[in-house]
């Protein structure tokens, strides 16, 4: 681990206060004034990097004082790992808390498919570390994590006990508008379900620079507009922008805005023997790779 702060470059120091207000009050394609964004998913295929991905930029908005929420929504439930917790305090999914759906959906014929879910973020979630890193604010931000677990189910939600009880809470969460919350998703979006999906900001959709990746990539964008949820960014990991720049025959429904996130040693080396992507020797690489998806998801 890299305890000592790190200069990082001057792309990095991009406030997400000062980009975030380039969004305030600027009108969308239809006249409408969009809202910042705040909350934010990270979706694509199965190992492209999207919760390590999830675990740097919530740990870059922490490091320049921004309150972050992350929410572990992927059945792989590594985001945890990804953000530093040893396993011993990962806590449990909330899908995999009987008592609490027992509670407030019921077990019997009848069911309660609008449950109280006000309450559970405060109560389920777990405080995670912040990374060693340069510090762009006079103090870091608080960093919590959620672990919902799977959300199974189309647009129309989930028909499963649990499944209610997690949209719930999940819509709780991103109604509140004055925090940062990021989600690490599955291989889609559909699980959000129309009823979520509204309040999510912006969608990072995820990708290798492989075809098979990339033509995931562009299913889940194109699910994603489907539900209503068009301010997009790619984001190709494993390239610089010169990589990205190169990416021919690319399927039509990826995003136009696209960020390039570039491969890190040390994060590879790290893989090896922990989960976390903290304090890289490389975290002034991430930081200014983080910025400029801040940047982008400004421009959305």
């Amino acid at each position: 681990m890299n305890d000592n702060p790190v200069s990082a470059p001057t792309a990095a120091r991009l406030s997400p206060g000062s980009w975030n207000a380039l969004t305030q009050g600027l009108p969308s394609s239809d006249g409408q004034l969009r809202r910042p964004v705040r909350k934010i998913a990270f979706a694509g295929k199965g190992g492209v990097g999207k919760t390590a991905l999830a675990a740097l930029f919530g740990d870059w908005l922490a490091r320049s004082g921004q309150d972050v929420t992350l929410i572990d929504a992927d059945t792989a439930l590594s985001l945890g790992a990804a953000c530093g917790l040893e396993p011993a305090a990962l806590p449990a999914s909330l899908a995999e808390r009987e008592d609490l759906v027992r509670e407030r959906i019921g077990d019997g014929v009848y069911l309660n498919l609008t449950p109280r879910a006000d309450d559970l973020p405060e109560a389920i979630r777990v405080a995670v570390p912040v990374g060693h890193g340069p510090l762009y604010a006079p103090r870091p931000g608080a960093k919590r994590l959620l672990v919902m677990g799977g959300v199974s189910g189309g647009g129309a939600g989930c028909a499963c006990a649990a499944g209610h009880l997690l949209q719930a809470m999940l819509a709780h969460v991103l109604t509140a508008r004055d925090a940062w919350t990021l989600i690490d998703c599955e291989a889609g979006v559909e699980h959000l379900g129309r009823g979520t999906v509204a309040d999510v900001d912006a969608l990072g959709v995820v990708s290798e620079a492989s075809a098979r990746s990339l033509a995931v990539a562009g299913r889940v964008a194109a699910m994603a507009g489907q539900l209503g949820l068009t301010r997009q960014v790619l984001v190709v990991t494993g390239v610089d922008q010169a990589g990205l720049a190169a990416l021919a025959a690319l399927p039509p429904t990826l995003p136009d805005v696209r960020v390039a996130f570039p491969f890190l040693p040390g994060l590879a080396a790290r893989q090896a023997t922990t989960g976390s992507v903290l304090s890289l020797p490389e975290v002034g690489l991430a930081d200014a790779a983080c910025a400029a998806l801040a940047e982008a998801l400004g421009r959305v």
